[in-house]
């Protein structure tokens, strides 16, 4: 099939739809609500579900019961609406039934704004709803990786009967970039032995997260992990660039990965042995291949746009096996690649302080460089 210009929130709509997308329910929030009107359109022109909802408590709530009926379901968001949605991901988790859900982050705390961030990946990787529970986190970093992570979501959700995040920026969101669209999938016509849709012949199906019992619910939780542990075996996914002879290591993910891979090619161009890490399955996090980088690494550079979520994980996995230096920028502003690059610049020829935290040694560095001044 031939490439066609599409934009991103377009471009993960259209891609569910042809993975073989049921019902879809949602709320309107910029960045992402584009998404919400291609739906609109489409999902009743062939003769499937859509509602939006009162708001995202609601929508979250009718995933949750279209999924428990077995077909395949949806939502998309941004960031406040994810968080209103917290409370129907655990019952969702806790019972066990297979969704997609699309996070199109945007600049926070609270209302923030619009601008692009990736500053929710505490709440999806390590966060979210209440209680134990396993979670996969895919962040493209272009166009056609978010198409080909959604053509696949459904069925990685159907596998491990649990809850598939995508998290993406709202700059991802919005840009548009030649892609190729997958073949449209038959519609689910089979129904799973768990699902909830009649009972005729059959013992009918409970499906609940309501536990009272603690062995009972201890069992649940149990299970829950058990799942994690197969989804830790087989669903890691990661990409490196330049690592074959690298001395550095730029680790950074979607957005601030893909700028990173410019500013890594620029410094390639100047002699410096770097190459990038980047993650894609942010949950289960590729821990033992960056270990493994840290090892040999002269010094690792985090980049984010955020004040430092992934690099709490990275400081984690390394172990202290090498010098960590980070890069962030927070509530909307996007790295550019000659920021990165005067971040390697400085790694090299200065080295990576110890006696500093790296946020802090960050926090000193962009705040002089913005101006700023804080009371002490």
């Amino acid at each position: 099939m031939a490439k066609e210009l599409i934009k991103g929130n377009i471009a993960f709509a259209e891609a569910a739809l042809r993975a073989g997308l049921q019902s879809y329910f949602g709320y309107p929030i910029t960045p992402q609500t584009e998404a919400l009107e291609w739906l609109s359109g489409r999902m009743p022109e062939l003769g499937r579900v859509f509602v939006q909802a009162e708001s995202e408590l609601g929508a979250i709530n009718m995933v949750y019961g279209a999924a428990c009926t077995g077909t395949r379901t949806m939502t998309s968001s941004s960031s406040p609406g994810i968080s209103l949605m917290q409370e129907g991901i655990s019952y969702i988790a806790g019972s066990e039934v297979p969704v997609v859900i699309i996070n199109v982050m945007r600049g926070g705390p609270g209302l923030g704004n619009i601008a692009p961030a990736q500053s929710d990946y505490t709440q999806a990787v390590h966060g979210g709803g209440h209680g134990d529970y396993p979670r996969i986190v895919l962040a493209p970093a272009n166009i056609q990786e978010l198409i080909d992570i959604t053509y696949e979501s459904f069925d990685i959700a159907e596998r491990y009967r649990c809850i598939v995040f995508i998290i993406l920026d709202g700059s991802m969101g919005q840009m548009m970039e030649p892609a190729e669209l997958p073949p449209f999938r038959e519609l689910k016509t089979d129904i799973p032995d768990w699902a909830v849709v009649g009972a005729k012949g059959r013992k009918p199906n409970l499906i609940c997260s309501l536990n009272i019992g603690a062995p009972e619910h201890e069992i649940v939780n149990m299970r829950l992990y058990n799942t994690w542990k197969n989804i830790r075996k087989n669903e890691i996914r990661y990409q490196e660039y330049y690592m074959d002879d690298a001395e550095y290591v730029i680790v950074a993910y979607g957005t601030s990965g893909r700028i990173s891979l410019s500013a890594v090619r620029e410094a390639r161009a100047k002699g410096i042995k770097i190459g990038l890490f980047r993650p894609i399955s942010l949950s289960p996090f590729p821990e033992a291949t960056l270990e493994a980088l840290s090892k040999n690494a002269k010094g690792m550079l985090v980049v984010e746009m955020s004040t430092g979520q992934l690099l709490d994980d990275v400081l984690r996995i390394t172990k202290g096996q090498c010098p960590i230096q980070f890069y962030g920028r927070a509530g909307g502003p996007v790295p550019l690649p000659e920021e990165i690059l005067k971040q390697i610049d400085l790694m090299v020829d200065e080295g990576i302080p110890t006696d500093i935290h790296p946020r802090d040694l960050w926090f000193e560095r962009l705040t002089a460089e913005l101006g700023l001044t804080y009371e002490s």
